[in-house]
């Protein structure tokens, strides 16, 4: 039996190996001249493999909910990506946050380590081969550095990614070949992204500030507050935060032409407390001298004020005060979908059977990024990608003993 794997990202990767440990001579392809290449890029400051949060929860930071999803996550949940990890050769810890890192935090040797699995199980890479399509044969058209060549297989998973980081590979490129199929495909919007201001920074809060972290902070949307940090840009706003946000954020813009989220400059101390402290008699001092001093209030947090408020809510204590605790930012924009960390849209659920088989394409499934859902930053998109390979592997597996 063979089997073809289109896409060697993480659930391209994942599908792979499945199939392998049933049996399945596998042959790999991909456009870029090597493996891995954004799990690679996405790991450089740390590989966050996964989040460590109850399993329930964990499944809920899924959009849009999907019980096929979420079943395909709990049966490869967390502990499970640890245990892969860990047969690897590479052991994980759980950091502060709840989130899971290897214990070197580095990706290039857990990649190395199952590519060296994959290749002992016989599965076969072929490199610098882009996916065209089918010929009328139905075979894959491919092209390849010798130009284009058919593939013919029983099984095919395609894992082709999203539309984030073109250049490492996921580009989208798949969407108008699915769609003359027949495949159902939602638009490709980003996700994990960064925003514009509305009527974006003055160029001296950008010279002075873009780059910089807001730390300890808090946004509010929609009446749920989270906690952390983002980075002041050029043009906006980006970061763990703002990325914790940005599918609610993105809706708003898309429904209404802006969002605005609620940022707590100093979500460790109630309103009554910044109240008293901002109308504390300051004397001579000036203003942002007496906001360092009362609330320890400086750098980019009070450029922030400077650069939202009117001089007249500057200088009135209980407007200020709200200000601190409810300052609203307003965006305009996403970042261009290449910027993103990830994107959202893909092959709708309706288009896949239960075991993510293309409806219109038996014997082709559809895995990974490319599929119609999104996650948050923190090791659930990861996990998520790997879990939907697993599944999709397993049903190319159970076709193939069919037939």
């Amino acid at each position: 039996m063979q089997a073809v794997v289109v896409g060697a990202g993480p659930a391209g990767l994942m599908a792979a190996e499945v199939l392998a440990s049933h049996g399945v001579v596998v042959h790999v392809y991909d456009a870029m001249p090597s493996a891995g290449r954004k799990f690679l890029l996405a790991g450089r400051g740390g590989l966050n493999l996964t989040h460590a949060e109850p399993l329930d929860r964990f499944v809920t930071r899924l959009r849009p909910s999907q019980p096929r999803l979420q079943a395909m996550v709990r049966a490869f949940a967390p502990d499970a990506m640890r245990a892969w990890a860990q047969d690897l050769g590479v052991p994980t810890f759980v950091g502060s946050s709840g989130r899971v890192f290897p214990v070197d935090m580095k990706a290039a040797p857990l990649l190395r380590a199952w590519l060296h699995r994959l290749r002992a199980a016989g599965v076969v890479f072929h490199m610098r081969h882009r996916w065209l399509g089918w010929s009328e044969q139905g075979a894959l058209r491919m092209q390849g550095p010798q130009g284009r060549v058919d593939v013919t297989a029983s099984a095919v998973v395609l894992a082709l990614g999203g539309a984030s980081w073109a250049r490492l590979g996921s580009d989208g490129a798949w969407q108008p070949v699915l769609c003359e199929a027949g495949v159902e495909v939602a638009p490709l919007v980003p996700s994990n992204c960064g925003f514009d201001v509305a009527g974006g920074w003055t160029p001296h809060f950008a010279s002075r500030f873009a780059g910089q972290p807001f730390k300890s902070v808090a946004i509010e949307l929609d009446g749920i507050v989270r906690k952390g940090e983002f980075v002041a840009t050029d043009t906006g706003v980006e970061g763990s935060l703002v990325y914790a946000v940005s599918a609610d954020l993105r809706e708003q813009i898309a429904a209404h032409g802006h969002a605005v989220f609620h940022l707590d400059l100093l979500p460790d101390r109630s309103l009554e407390r910044v109240q008293a402290e901002v109308a504390h008699p300051r004397g001579a001092r000036s203003l942002s001298s007496h906001l360092k001093s009362r609330l320890g209030l400086d750098g980019i947090k009070l450029g922030l004020l400077h650069e939202l408020l009117a001089r007249e809510v500057l200088h009135d204590a209980a407007q200020l005060a709200r200000a601190i605790k409810s300052l609203p930012v307003r965006l305009s924009a996403t970042r261009p979908i290449d910027e993103a960390i990830s994107s959202a849209g893909g092959v709708r659920a309706s288009a896949l059977d239960d075991t993510l088989m293309l409806k219109v394409r038996p014997g082709v499934w559809c895995a990974g990024e490319m599929l119609d859902w999104e996650a948050p930053t923190g090791g659930y998109l990861l996990t998520a990608c790997m879990a939907t390979g697993r599944a999709a592997g397993e049903g190319a597996w159970r076709f193939l003993q069919a037939r």
